[in-house]
């Protein structure tokens, strides 16, 4: 009988033929050097381009490729991901290729040495070097401002694309999450919190900005992180939503 990897490192996708077949192999190029194993689970959300086509170029026994024909949204795509997940570290990545994956392993050894429940890319950690576009540090900087006065969180950034959390972690925490697009992260975050899952460390994160995929904000997108926000706050903080109902 085969081990369980030690990382499995899920990517949502959707509209990334572009993008994703660099990013793959971007990974496997940054962890085939490691001395343990690792399995990649792309998840192609509803994907009407070549994205599942070009995912499936690579034809390493590490990467899996898995798809349904519709688009779901982010954290749809990451629930389903994380129950194909066989590793006892899960991370959640973009497609897009903001971050290089050499930096992954650095994460994985912050998880071993604080036993952390969670491990979270930060763009205002002060070792971290990003490069993306004005507005959107602005728009940020605004929504983690709303963070922290609605739940108390200390944490500096929740949507950066990039987190790590153990897999008993993540059984427990993603069948109770609700959002499918927007505020998938946050509630995430907000589930764990109530759940007493508070080793949560922040890491700096070398993150270049990649404007070809699909994630670049809007006013739309804006509204409806907004309105995820507003309604994760409601089932938190009034409902107590998170805690009188277990498994979804």
């Amino acid at each position: 009988m085969e081990s369980s990897p030690k990382l499995s490192i899920i990517i949502p996708a959707y509209l990334e033929e572009k993008n994703i077949y660099k990013t793959v192999m971007e990974i496997l190029e940054a962890h085939d050097i490691l001395d343990y194993d690792y399995e990649v689970i792309v998840v192609v959300d509803g994907s009407p381009d070549g994205t599942a086509r070009e995912a499936r170029r690579h034809h390493s026994k590490k990467v899996k490729v898995y798809e349904y024909g519709k688009n779901h949204g982010k954290g749809y795509a990451l629930k389903y991901g994380t129950a194909k997940a066989q590793g006892q570290i899960i991370t959640f990545v973009d497609a897009g290729g903001d971050f290089d994956p050499k930096q992954f392993d650095k994460c994985v050894k912050l998880m071993e040495i604080f036993d952390a429940d969670f491990v979270i890319g930060s763009k205002r950690h002060p070792a971290s070097k990003v490069n993306y576009p004005r507005l959107r540090k602005f728009y940020s900087w605004v929504y983690q401002k709303m963070i922290r006065v609605l739940f108390g969180f200390s944490v500096t950034d929740t949507q950066t694309g990039l987190k790590f959390l153990r897999r008993r972690v993540a059984k427990d925490v993603m069948p109770r999450v609700l959002v499918k697009r927007y505020a998938f992260d946050l509630e995430m975050l907000v589930i764990a919190w109530q759940l007493g899952y508070r080793r949560i460390f922040e890491a700096p994160v070398e993150m270049r900005f990649n404007d070809l995929g699909t994630g670049a904000a809007n006013f739309s997108a804006i509204k409806n992180m907004f309105m995820d926000t507003l309604a994760i706050f409601y089932r938190a903080k009034i409902l107590n939503y998170y805690l009188k109902n277990q498994r979804q």
